[in-house]
């Protein structure tokens, strides 16, 4: 008779989602790289996609309201209020903060007339509002996007809220050097490709902010979240988010000017069949739904134990 295999252990999980994403963006990669001639549309054409940036908001905000107000509440899956709120109010700033201080850096927005024309502060002259809403949106929706899954489509490889491995621990903040190290090597990278490869001045700012965004947070919690993650949750998590952002990114943005990106601040390797994307935009994402499914994991520990958070996070005095 065979035997039923159980659960795999949370680090073959996470080399799973690795081998997954790798079978994907390696042929597409491959694919990518034949196309030689782009094909863009003329941003300054007028009225070429009026108030387009903010109607396709919409991909982010549907999929919130028909979560959130009906297949939640159907489905009969409970959210933690706190820690859903908790996990917004601590990566929203990580967003507004890219808009605040470094959108003048790293991008531009040719095509006004895509926007509603309403500039809120950043650094450098304002950026279109927009831009706060895409940063916003976008966390609450990979936010309910994994929960669903975790609790409804994928309940099998979730870890109770009541669970052992959830409310026993003795601090949450725990050194992962692993993280640190490929924040490292990532970014000593980017530059070195940068340095070598790319004749014009310039330094991969933005790239260096997506690792630092994904990976600093991993390297303070990484080890409290693996656990209790579902891995196979956040692995859809990702393929979902990733095919809306990057239908979003190349058939879109990019092409119609509602957005582009300040070269010198790029590592310099461009998608020419997606209008001249940069890499960084395909890390996006997974940075977001990485970043997001730790911190949320983390939150939940807390909440579930019951301790105060100075207990939680760092220990008993």
């Amino acid at each position: 008779m065979a035997r039923l295999k159980g659960p795999a252990s949370p680090v073959s999980s996470f080399r799973l989602v690795i081998a997954i994403l790798g079978m994907i963006t390696l042929p597409a990669a491959l694919t990518l790289h034949t196309v030689r001639v782009s094909a863009i549309v003329d941003p300054s054409v007028r009225n070429s996609s009026p108030f387009g940036y903010t109607v396709s908001l919409l991909l982010f905000i549907v999929p919130i309201l028909v979560i959130g107000l009906w297949l939640v509440p159907q489905d009969g899956v409970k959210i933690s209020k706190r820690s859903f709120l908790w996990t917004i109010g601590i990566l929203f700033p990580l967003g507004a903060m890219l808009d605040f201080f470094f959108a003048h850096l790293f991008f531009y927005f040719p095509n006004s007339g895509a926007t509603l024309r309403i500039r809120f502060p950043a650094l450098g002259g304002g950026v279109p509002v927009e831009e706060y809403v895409f940063y916003f949106t976008g966390f609450v929706a990979v936010l309910l996007i994994y929960i669903w899954l975790d609790e409804y489509w994928l309940p099998a490889y979730s870890v109770p809220v009541d669970a052992a491995e959830r409310t026993n621990f003795t601090r949450l903040l725990r050194f992962h050097p692993q993280s640190l190290f490929w924040a490292v090597v990532l970014i000593a990278a980017a530059i070195l490709y940068r340095w070598t490869y790319v004749k014009t001045p310039g330094f991969p700012g933005y790239f260096t902010f997506l690792v630092l965004g994904a990976l600093l947070p991993s390297a303070a919690l990484l080890p409290s979240a693996l656990p209790v993650i579902n891995w196979r949750a956040f692995s859809l998590t990702v393929l979902i988010v990733l095919l809306i952002s990057l239908l979003w990114e190349a058939t879109l943005g990019v092409p119609y000017g509602w957005w582009g990106f300040q070269g010198e601040q790029m590592i310099g390797i461009r998608i020419t069949a997606w209008s001249g994307l940069p890499i960084e935009e395909v890390f996006l994402w997974i940075a977001v739904s990485y970043t997001t499914s730790i911190v949320y994991e983390v939150v939940r520990r807390w909440q579930s134990s019951g301790k105060r958070a100075r207990h939680a996070f760092l220990g008993a005095p």
